[in-house]
């Protein structure tokens, strides 16, 4: 028999849930598909949010060929091949059938330079799927001629509405007694993942012995704590283990950190996507109290690009014992956000004349540039005024944290700015 989350895969865009900044009415994307104009595209989402239901949905609703290939299985010669059978597939007065590339972000370059000139002739319509920031796992001449689409996890209301279907329309669950009494444990666990919560329904409902089933949080958690090699044996945990990763390391515990370093390197993990998260947490997570962490993590991740695997564990080892052990603050990253809070709080408020470009005779007339101090021309590189627009000229939104470094920070400013921003 057929897993739950197959006999609830939608067959048209209506019966989609989820995804309605794309696919709702009026949407930009559903438009693109009903006028039957589709572009190649790369569809970026987290797993379970229906990135291959899509897929399939526009193929059936355009009426092309549907090629489907695996990027963990297929090399150049599966990608040419495709390519000979979909211009063979090709006639006069129908449109390009379309490749479906799944995870397309661990083709290689090459990889992904087989598929350029197909895409560019328009011998195929190329749908792309992934988890990653395209703009770093696809080559740019790829992704320009790509438009591409995010599709985001499932709010509450869409797994309410997935949970309902699956009890009112799937013939096997419907000839059960299955009472939803709570609902909270089973969407805190998918995550936004529709796949994943079908996947729990199906679990919770085959443990029971009897047809009739009462579903509580206690019991969802019970049953996937002692299933928990089944609920994953599709890596379907991927982002619930890169999560206590950056929380070990975050938490200052190097051996939890290389503990779950080890787990996502025996299931196979892509030590790019590894990588790439000690970038963002050294500037995240340890910021100013260390600045070296950032030198640190950005020259692991180009030394693991360059000597692969196996060795590469070894350096992301030495990087996220350093990063683990190291002292922590995330100032800079509170920082951005208070200014960014600020910036959509107060709008564009304007530049003080002595900060403005003077580039013409009219705008020194103007006052462009007036009165502005050079600080190098300062007894300590440093001269006292006015940089923020005048409404918020005492704005504090840098705070140093309680570090060595950043006490020295805190010190000069304070020497800097006496007691304006309160240093």
């Amino acid at each position: 028999m057929q897993p739950l989350a197959e006999r609830l895969r939608p067959k048209n865009l209506d019966d989609y849930i989820g995804q309605k900044h794309l696919v709702g009415k009026n949407a930009i994307l559903r438009k693109s598909i009903e006028s039957g104009h589709l572009p190649s595209i790369i569809l970026w989402g987290p797993p379970g949010v229906g990135k291959t239901t899509l897929a399939h949905i526009i193929s059936q609703q355009q009426n092309r060929p549907f090629y489907s290939l695996s990027a963990v299985s297929s090399g150049v010669k599966d990608v040419r091949e495709t390519i000979d059978k979909a211009k063979r597939a090709r006639f006069f007065d129908q449109p390009n059938p379309i490749m479906f590339i799944d995870e397309i972000h661990r083709f290689s370059k090459s990889q992904q330079d087989s598929l350029l000139g197909a895409v560019e002739q328009g011998v195929i319509t190329l749908i792309g799927a992934t988890t990653e920031n395209p703009s770093f796992e696809v080559i740019s001449p790829l992704l320009s001629r790509c438009q591409v689409y995010v599709l985001k996890p499932l709010d509450a209301n869409g797994l309410d509405e997935l949970l309902t279907r699956a009890l009112t329309t799937d013939t096997e669950l419907k000839g059960k007694s299955v009472k939803v009494k709570e609902k909270e444990a089973m969407f805190r666990y998918s995550g936004g993942d529709a796949r994943k919560l079908l996947n729990i329904i199906e679990l919770v409902v085959n443990s029971s012995t009897t047809k009739s089933i009462t579903i509580t949080n206690k019991k969802v958690e019970g049953i996937l704590q002692e299933n928990i090699a089944v609920y994953d044996k599709q890596g379907e945990m991927h982002y619930d283990i890169i999560s206590a990763f950056i929380k070990s390391i975050r938490g200052g515990d190097p051996n939890a950190a290389v503990y779950w370093l080890a787990r996502m390197l025996n299931g196979g993990e892509d030590v790019k996507f590894i990588s790439r998260r000690l970038v963002i947490l050294a500037a995240e997570d340890i910021g100013l109290a260390n600045p070296n962490a950032l030198l640190m993590a950005n020259t692991c991740f180009d030394a693991v690009h360059k000597i692969g695997m196996p060795e590469g564990r070894i350096i992301l080892s030495e990087c996220v014992i350093y990063l683990a052990t190291s002292p922590k603050s995330n100032s800079a990253y509170q920082a951005i956000g208070d200014a960014l809070a600020e910036v959509k709080n107060s709008g564009d408020l304007p530049i003080p004349l002595h900060l403005r470009n003077a580039p013409t005779k009219l705008m020194k007339e103007l006052g462009y540039g007036a009165d502005y101090k050079y600080s190098h021309s300062y007894k300590g590189n440093f001269a006292k005024q006015d940089f923020l627009p005048e409404k918020i000229d005492d704005k504090k939104l840098y705070e140093p944290q309680k570090n060595a470094a950043e006490e020295a920070i805190r010190t000069r400013l304070a020497g800097w700015w006496k007691k304006k921003y309160g240093y």
